[in-house]
Protein backbone atom coordinates (compact mmCIF):
# COMPACT_ATOMS: atom_id res chain seq x y z
CA UNK A 1 0.00 0.00 0.00
CA UNK A 2 1.12 3.52 -0.73
CA UNK A 3 1.33 6.28 1.85
CA UNK A 4 -1.29 8.29 -0.07
CA UNK A 5 -3.71 5.56 -1.16
CA UNK A 6 -7.21 6.97 -1.51
CA UNK A 7 -6.03 10.60 -1.41
CA UNK A 8 -6.82 13.24 -4.02
CA UNK A 9 -4.10 15.79 -4.77
CA UNK A 10 -3.93 18.93 -6.90
CA UNK A 11 -0.54 20.12 -8.10
CA UNK A 12 -0.57 23.53 -9.77
CA UNK A 13 1.97 24.26 -12.48
CA UNK A 14 2.66 20.57 -12.98
CA UNK A 15 3.28 20.38 -16.71
CA UNK A 16 7.05 20.28 -16.24
CA UNK A 17 9.94 20.74 -13.82
CA UNK A 18 9.42 20.60 -10.07
CA UNK A 19 5.62 20.47 -10.40
CA UNK A 20 5.75 17.44 -12.68
CA UNK A 21 8.24 15.74 -10.36
CA UNK A 22 5.95 16.32 -7.39
CA UNK A 23 2.87 15.08 -9.27
CA UNK A 24 4.65 11.88 -10.28
CA UNK A 25 5.89 11.14 -6.77
CA UNK A 26 2.45 11.76 -5.23
CA UNK A 27 0.93 9.37 -7.76
CA UNK A 28 3.58 6.72 -7.07
CA UNK A 29 2.58 6.98 -3.38
CA UNK A 30 -1.03 6.21 -4.33
CA UNK A 31 -2.72 9.60 -4.74
CA UNK A 32 -5.07 10.45 -7.58
CA UNK A 33 -3.49 13.57 -9.03
CA UNK A 34 -4.81 16.61 -10.87
CA UNK A 35 -1.99 17.91 -13.06
CA UNK A 36 -2.69 21.61 -13.50
CA UNK A 37 -1.22 23.69 -16.30
CA UNK A 38 -1.68 27.25 -17.56
CA UNK A 39 -0.39 27.03 -21.13
CA UNK A 40 1.45 23.76 -21.81
CA UNK A 41 -1.26 21.17 -22.35
CA UNK A 42 1.29 19.02 -24.14
CA UNK A 43 3.55 19.02 -21.09
CA UNK A 44 0.67 18.26 -18.73
CA UNK A 45 -0.53 15.40 -20.93
CA UNK A 46 3.01 14.00 -20.92
CA UNK A 47 3.07 14.12 -17.11
CA UNK A 48 -0.29 12.33 -16.98
CA UNK A 49 0.96 9.71 -19.43
CA UNK A 50 4.04 8.98 -17.30
CA UNK A 51 1.85 8.64 -14.22
CA UNK A 52 -0.69 6.32 -15.85
CA UNK A 53 2.00 4.17 -17.48
CA UNK A 54 3.43 3.65 -13.98
CA UNK A 55 0.01 2.48 -12.79
CA UNK A 56 -1.17 5.73 -11.23
CA UNK A 57 -4.24 7.91 -11.68
CA UNK A 58 -4.08 11.44 -13.05
CA UNK A 59 -5.92 13.98 -15.19
CA UNK A 60 -4.73 17.24 -16.71
CA UNK A 61 -6.71 20.42 -16.01
CA UNK A 62 -5.95 23.77 -17.60
CA UNK A 63 -6.32 26.86 -15.41
CA UNK A 64 -4.37 30.05 -14.79
CA UNK A 65 -4.38 30.22 -10.99
CA UNK A 66 -3.77 33.96 -10.98
CA UNK A 67 -7.40 34.27 -12.19
CA UNK A 68 -10.24 33.50 -9.74
CA UNK A 69 -12.63 32.28 -12.44
CA UNK A 70 -10.06 29.76 -13.66
CA UNK A 71 -9.31 28.58 -10.12
CA UNK A 72 -13.03 27.71 -9.88
CA UNK A 73 -12.65 25.65 -13.04
CA UNK A 74 -9.70 23.81 -11.51
CA UNK A 75 -11.66 22.91 -8.39
CA UNK A 76 -14.80 21.97 -10.35
CA UNK A 77 -12.83 19.69 -12.67
CA UNK A 78 -11.11 18.05 -9.70
CA UNK A 79 -14.46 17.27 -8.12
CA UNK A 80 -15.75 15.98 -11.46
CA UNK A 81 -12.77 13.65 -11.90
CA UNK A 82 -12.27 12.29 -8.40
CA UNK A 83 -15.28 13.25 -6.27
CA UNK A 84 -15.90 16.07 -3.81
CA UNK A 85 -12.74 15.64 -1.78
CA UNK A 86 -9.31 17.28 -1.84
CA UNK A 87 -6.73 15.89 0.57
CA UNK A 88 -3.56 17.54 -0.73
CA UNK A 89 -2.99 20.88 -2.44
CA UNK A 90 0.47 21.69 -3.79
CA UNK A 91 0.74 25.36 -4.73
CA UNK A 92 3.64 25.12 -7.15
CA UNK A 93 2.64 27.40 -10.05
CA UNK A 94 4.91 30.39 -10.30
CA UNK A 95 6.77 32.81 -12.54
CA UNK A 96 10.15 34.46 -12.12
CA UNK A 97 12.14 37.31 -13.50
CA UNK A 98 15.83 38.19 -13.55
CA UNK A 99 15.19 41.90 -13.09
CA UNK A 100 17.71 44.37 -11.63
CA UNK A 101 16.36 47.36 -9.73
CA UNK A 102 16.59 49.78 -12.64
CA UNK A 103 14.42 47.51 -14.82
CA UNK A 104 11.64 46.69 -12.34
CA UNK A 105 8.24 47.90 -13.53
CA UNK A 106 4.81 47.80 -11.87
CA UNK A 107 3.78 45.31 -14.56
CA UNK A 108 6.62 42.92 -13.68
CA UNK A 109 5.99 43.31 -9.95
CA UNK A 110 2.30 42.44 -10.32
CA UNK A 111 2.98 39.63 -12.79
CA UNK A 112 5.08 37.83 -10.20
CA UNK A 113 3.05 38.66 -7.10
CA UNK A 114 -0.32 37.98 -8.74
CA UNK A 115 0.61 34.36 -9.45
CA UNK A 116 3.22 33.49 -6.83
CA UNK A 117 1.40 35.03 -3.87
CA UNK A 118 -2.19 36.04 -4.62
CA UNK A 119 -2.79 32.98 -6.80
CA UNK A 120 -1.55 30.73 -4.00
CA UNK A 121 -3.91 32.38 -1.52
CA UNK A 122 -6.95 32.24 -3.80
CA UNK A 123 -6.33 28.61 -4.77
CA UNK A 124 -6.04 27.63 -1.12
CA UNK A 125 -9.19 29.60 -0.33
CA UNK A 126 -11.11 27.73 -3.05
CA UNK A 127 -9.76 24.29 -2.12
CA UNK A 128 -10.16 24.34 1.67
CA UNK A 129 -13.99 23.90 1.69
CA UNK A 130 -13.46 20.59 -0.13
CA UNK A 131 -11.02 19.14 2.42
CA UNK A 132 -12.54 16.32 4.50
CA UNK A 133 -13.28 16.69 8.22
CA UNK A 134 -10.09 14.76 8.94
CA UNK A 135 -8.11 17.57 7.35
CA UNK A 136 -5.25 17.31 4.90
CA UNK A 137 -2.09 19.01 3.70
CA UNK A 138 -1.32 22.21 1.82
CA UNK A 139 2.23 22.40 0.49
CA UNK A 140 3.40 25.78 -0.76
CA UNK A 141 6.46 25.73 -2.99
CA UNK A 142 8.74 28.54 -1.96
CA UNK A 143 12.45 28.85 -2.69
CA UNK A 144 15.76 29.01 -0.90
CA UNK A 145 16.08 32.57 -2.27
CA UNK A 146 13.10 33.57 -0.13
CA UNK A 147 15.47 33.64 2.84
CA UNK A 148 18.69 34.25 0.95
CA UNK A 149 17.75 36.70 -1.85
CA UNK A 150 20.02 37.08 -4.83
CA UNK A 151 20.99 40.27 -6.64
CA UNK A 152 18.83 40.84 -9.68
CA UNK A 153 16.01 38.65 -8.38
CA UNK A 154 14.61 40.98 -5.75
CA UNK A 155 10.95 40.74 -6.76
CA UNK A 156 10.98 36.97 -7.18
CA UNK A 157 12.81 36.54 -3.87
CA UNK A 158 10.22 38.78 -2.20
CA UNK A 159 7.37 36.63 -3.52
CA UNK A 160 8.98 33.53 -2.07
CA UNK A 161 9.60 35.24 1.27
CA UNK A 162 5.88 36.03 1.25
CA UNK A 163 5.10 32.35 0.59
CA UNK A 164 6.97 31.39 3.76
CA UNK A 165 5.08 33.99 5.80
CA UNK A 166 1.72 32.92 4.36
CA UNK A 167 2.47 29.30 5.16
CA UNK A 168 3.04 30.15 8.82
CA UNK A 169 -0.11 32.25 9.05
CA UNK A 170 -2.30 29.76 7.20
CA UNK A 171 -0.84 26.89 9.21
CA UNK A 172 -1.98 28.58 12.40
CA UNK A 173 -5.37 29.50 10.97
CA UNK A 174 -6.20 26.12 9.44
CA UNK A 175 -4.68 23.95 12.16
CA UNK A 176 -7.98 23.65 14.07
CA UNK A 177 -9.49 22.13 10.89
CA UNK A 178 -6.75 19.51 10.79
CA UNK A 179 -5.25 21.10 7.67
CA UNK A 180 -1.49 21.35 7.81
CA UNK A 181 0.26 24.08 5.80
CA UNK A 182 3.99 24.04 5.13
CA UNK A 183 6.41 25.76 2.80
CA UNK A 184 8.75 23.52 0.80
CA UNK A 185 11.77 25.50 -0.38
CA UNK A 186 13.92 23.98 -3.12
CA UNK A 187 17.40 25.22 -3.83
CA UNK A 188 18.72 25.05 -7.42
CA UNK A 189 16.99 22.25 -9.33
CA UNK A 190 17.69 21.04 -12.86
CA UNK A 191 14.55 21.54 -14.97
CA UNK A 192 13.57 22.44 -18.53
CA UNK A 193 14.12 26.10 -17.65
CA UNK A 194 17.55 25.64 -16.08
CA UNK A 195 19.34 27.20 -19.05
CA UNK A 196 17.88 30.57 -18.05
CA UNK A 197 19.68 30.26 -14.72
CA UNK A 198 22.94 28.64 -15.88
CA UNK A 199 25.35 31.38 -14.69
CA UNK A 200 23.32 31.88 -11.50
CA UNK A 201 23.32 28.12 -10.78
CA UNK A 202 27.06 27.87 -11.29
CA UNK A 203 27.57 30.67 -8.80
CA UNK A 204 25.25 28.98 -6.29
CA UNK A 205 26.81 25.56 -6.79
CA UNK A 206 30.01 26.68 -5.08
CA UNK A 207 27.92 27.50 -2.00
CA UNK A 208 26.15 24.11 -1.83
CA UNK A 209 27.82 21.86 0.76
CA UNK A 210 26.68 18.70 -1.06
CA UNK A 211 28.23 20.09 -4.22
CA UNK A 212 25.45 19.49 -6.73
CA UNK A 213 22.18 20.77 -8.16
CA UNK A 214 18.99 18.91 -7.24
CA UNK A 215 16.49 17.12 -9.47
CA UNK A 216 12.66 17.33 -9.36
CA UNK A 217 12.24 13.83 -7.90
CA UNK A 218 14.14 14.92 -4.79
CA UNK A 219 11.59 17.68 -4.19
CA UNK A 220 8.76 15.26 -4.95
CA UNK A 221 9.79 12.76 -2.29
CA UNK A 222 9.76 15.48 0.37
CA UNK A 223 6.31 16.57 -0.87
CA UNK A 224 5.10 13.00 -0.33
CA UNK A 225 6.39 13.17 3.24
CA UNK A 226 4.57 16.46 3.86
CA UNK A 227 1.38 15.10 2.28
CA UNK A 228 1.38 11.90 4.33
CA UNK A 229 0.71 11.01 7.95
CA UNK A 230 4.47 10.73 8.43
CA UNK A 231 4.39 14.51 8.97
CA UNK A 232 1.12 14.71 10.88
CA UNK A 233 2.64 16.90 13.63
CA UNK A 234 4.35 19.29 11.20
CA UNK A 235 2.63 22.53 10.22
CA UNK A 236 3.50 26.22 9.77
CA UNK A 237 7.06 25.17 8.99
CA UNK A 238 9.56 25.88 6.23
CA UNK A 239 11.40 22.81 4.91
CA UNK A 240 14.45 23.65 2.78
CA UNK A 241 15.71 21.07 0.27
CA UNK A 242 18.83 22.65 -1.13
CA UNK A 243 21.85 20.48 -0.44
CA UNK A 244 22.69 22.81 2.43
CA UNK A 245 22.61 26.04 0.41
CA UNK A 246 22.04 29.07 2.66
Amino acid sequence: MGKLDGKVAIVTGASKGIGAGIAEELALAGASVVVNYASSKQGADATVERITKAGGKAVAVGADVSKPEEIKTLIDETVKAFGDKIDVLVNNAGVYGMTPLGEITPEEFYREFNLNVLGLLLTTQAAVPHFPEAGGSVINIGSAVGRNPSAGMTVYSATKGAVDALSIGLGKELGPKGIRVNSLNPGPVTTEGSADFAPFFEQMKSQIPLGRIGVPKEIGTVAVFLASDDSKLITAETITVSGGYR
